[in-house]
C-alpha cells in the first residue's frame, strides 16, 4: 500500500512544509524548504530524537521511474517525490 502527502508548501510557515511519516515502521519529520542560493527545494528527515537523518535536493521522480529520496537507509520502506501529480509517496 502506498501513502500519498500532497507537497503543497505554505508562504507563510517556517519551514513551508512539514508533515509526519513513517519509514520502516518508526514516525520521522519530514520537511522541505526552498534554498535561494540553489533556487530548488531541499527536504530534511529527522528521527523521533529530532536527530537529522539526511538532508538533500528534492528531486523528482518521472511518471515511469522511481528516484528514492533515501536509498539505502531505510530496510521494507521507500520515499520519492513524484513531479507530475505534486506527491510524496510512501511505501509500504
Amino acid at each position: 500500500m502506498t501513502t500519498l502527502i500532497a507537497f503543497t508548501p505554505s508562504a507563510t510557515a517556517s519551514p513551508p512544509f512539514t508533515a509526519t511519516i513513517t519509514l520502516d515502521g518508526a514516525q520521522y519529520g519530514l520537511s522541505v524548504a526552498w534554498n535561494a542560493y540553489a533556487g530548488r527545494w531541499y527536504y530534511s528527515l529527522t528521527d523521533q530524537n529530532q536527530n537529522t537523518v539526511i538532508t538533500a535536493a528534492l528531486v523528482g521522480s518521472p511518471s515511469d521511474f522511481d528516484i528514492l529520496l533515501a536509498p539505502g537507509l531505510f530496510t521494507a520502506s521507500t520515499l520519492l517525490y513524484r513531479s507530475s501529480t505534486g506527491n510524496f509517496e510512501i511505501t509500504p
